[in-house]
């Protein structure tokens, strides 16, 4: 029976073993404060900086703002694993659309030639338009942001921490061969230490060029954050606007309906009116007098008699037609004007 093994490079994985004891090792000493470590040019730690900033505010901001647009976080996770595995987003009903369908289903039962029923169907019409509305929404706003950040998170980002982890590997083996350096006793030693210090100095330098460039780069990205950030607003502003039309719309419809029939409240018991007894003409003034245009409340005592608060004299003459509408029995000697 064959095995076919893969070819190890002993030499080479002895080598790897060293410089990981190595690196353990400077690090374990730099922690303790035993020996020294090569830092960073200013004009590097403000870019390291600047990307950890950018890093750790982005990722909130795509955060939040898939929070926003997709409260349920159920939903947000099951959405996360549909794009890894590269199939689509399964359809749901938003609350506005559930909404919708249960005020539509509601007004055909209650009847579409009644009022409410009528209204009912309307609004729910309305609120499942609202609900499209809501899925171009974040559909929109996920091509023009969230994904367009996450891009940059997962691929530049990600790219810019491993070559800082890179990079930080090589400074450990440089302060590494310079310790060694130091410690050196024997000409040959000495040779050898330096030798190796030249080649980590090199291959250090040439990391931290590479480093550099990856972090200039996040300026440029941030001015195309900036304009993912106007098309996001761009595309709120159209959304709210989109709603709005909805809405007016929708309040228009209804207005064509008709207002709802004033109420009478007798002893804390609504009673209907007739539209035109909420208001009365004063013959003296030939002005409308109104009487709250939504309801009139009075407490009737147990003999009959209406209990009034201090009204003026057109608001009682209005409210004396409004009972007579009522076919209300009342002593208009109750009423006091002021």
């Amino acid at each position: 029976m064959n095995i076919n093994l893969p070819n190890f490079n002993m030499k080479n994985l002895v080598r790897e073993a060293g410089s990981t004891i190595s690196r353990v090792v400077q690090l374990t000493e730099e922690k303790l404060g035993t020996t020294e470590r090569t830092e960073y040019d200013l004009h590097f730690q403000n870019l390291a900086e600047r990307a950890d900033v950018t890093k750790s505010w982005t990722e909130k901001i795509v955060r939040d703002t898939e929070s926003v647009l997709i409260p349920n976080p159920q939903n947000r996770v099951e959405d996360y694993i549909f794009e890894k595995i590269e199939k689509s987003r399964p359809k749901r009903l938003s609350n506005l659309e559930h909404l919708a369908l249960d005020m539509i289903e509601a007004g055909g039962d209650f009847g579409q030639d009644l009022p409410y029923g009528q209204a009912l169907i309307k609004v729910g019409q309305a609120e499942q338009k609202l609900g499209q509305c809501e899925h171009d929404f974040i559909a929109t706003s996920g091509i023009c942001f969230t994904q367009p950040l996450r891009k940059f998170l997962d691929g530049e980002m990600k790219t810019i921490t491993k070559e800082r982890g890179i990079l930080e590997t090589k400074r450990l083996d440089l302060d590494a061969c310079k310790n060694r350096v130091k410690k050196a006793r024997s000409m040959l030693g000495q040779q050898s230490a330096e030798r190796d210090l030249r080649v980590a100095q090199a291959e250090f330098d040439r990391q931290s060029e590479i480093t550099k460039l990856l972090l200039d780069g996040i300026s440029t990205s941030q001015a195309s954050h900036l304009r993912h950030l106007h098309a996001f607003i761009q595309t709120q502003v159209r959304y709210y606007k989109q709603c709005t039309d909805v809405m007016d719309q929708l309040q228009r419809e209804l207005a064509k309906m008709g207002p709802a029939k004033p109420r009478l409240r007798i002893n804390s018991e609504d009673v209907d009116g007739p539209p035109s007894a909420m208001q009365s003409c004063d013959s003296e003034t030939n002005s409308i007098v109104e009487l709250d245009s939504a309801h009139v409340e009075l407490d009737l005592d147990d003999d009959g008699s209406a209990q009034f608060s201090a009204i003026d004299m057109g608001q009682a003459k209005a409210l004396t037609h409004l009972l007579e509408d009522f076919d209300i029995d009342f002593d208009t000697s109750a009423i006091t004007t002021v």
